[in-house]
């Protein structure tokens, strides 16, 4: 076998090879800017991402939501990509942006630190993209702090609400909202969850009301969710000023 023959057969293969590794990296691409799956027959569940939100916040509900029967669950941001959260450790990926979706039948507004809700309040196409899909909603909820954004754009006007428990003062004070120290209130058609982990509970309370108690308990035993912490120190109610002092504290220094 001649050397140009072996030259041949290598660059042969190796222009295969690329073209396959085009492929298969072109096939990746789009997979990545596909719609998420769709059953089509089920709720249609937006959850929002903004800059600065709390990881737990949009991934726990989505987690129990996902599991409802022809569910759509998607994550939607100002513009299609990743989103950070707080502490800028962990992003995740908003398959959707607020300008390509126009209805839900469900949305889920997060909470964040202290940058990520004020820059959420005060962001004006923002809010008022919220209140176009309150307008058809079947449901509109939040978590943490989530309600005071829901609160910003108008839509918990003289409604009972629950928030992070360091912000009810604020909730109550500067928007016409009364604040109910509860895991998850429900007034009207708004769902509001209080902190954090509170968003687990009101998804399974939500996913109650989008299918029924036996599905919602089902999925509560697919994903083994039996809280049994090692601690009880939980409940800002019960809490020493000390406590709550140095939850602030380590809140802070880890958000940027």
């Amino acid at each position: 076998m001649s050397y140009s023959t072996t030259r041949r057969n290598v660059l042969r293969g190796t222009v295969a090879t690329a073209a396959l590794t085009a492929t298969a990296t072109a096939a990746r691409t789009e997979a990545a800017h596909a719609a998420p799956r769709s059953g089509g027959t089920g709720p249609n569940i937006g959850i929002l991402l903004y800059d600065g939100y709390s990881l737990l916040d949009p991934t726990g509900p989505a987690e129990i939501l996902s599991r409802l029967p022809d569910a759509t669950v998607t994550m939607i941001g100002e513009q299609r990509g990743a989103v950070r959260t707080d502490t800028a450790d962990v992003a995740v990926v908003a398959d959707r942006s607020i300008a390509e979706v126009d209805r839900l039948d469900v949305l889920l507004v997060p909470g964040a630190g202290n940058r990520g809700t004020v820059g959420a309040m005060n962001n004006q196409p923002l809010l008022r993209w919220i209140r176009e899909m309150h307008r058809h909603t079947q449901w509109t909820t939040s978590v943490c702090t989530g309600s005071i954004v829901l609160a910003a754009a108008g839509l918990l006007n003289g409604r009972e609400a629950t928030t992070y428990w360091a912000s009810a003062d604020y909730l109550q004070t500067t928007f016409d909202v009364s604040y109910v120290p509860q895991r998850y209130v429900r007034s009207g058609k708004v769902i509001t969850a209080a902190g954090v982990s509170a968003g687990v509970d009101m998804a399974l309370y939500l996913a109650s009301l989008l299918a029924d108690d036996d599905t919602a308990q089902a999925i509560q035993l697919a994903i083994e969710y039996d809280p049994q912490p090692p601690f009880d120190s939980g409940n800002a109610s019960d809490a020493s000023p000390r406590m709550k002092e140095r939850a602030l504290q380590l809140l802070a220094a880890s958000q940027v």
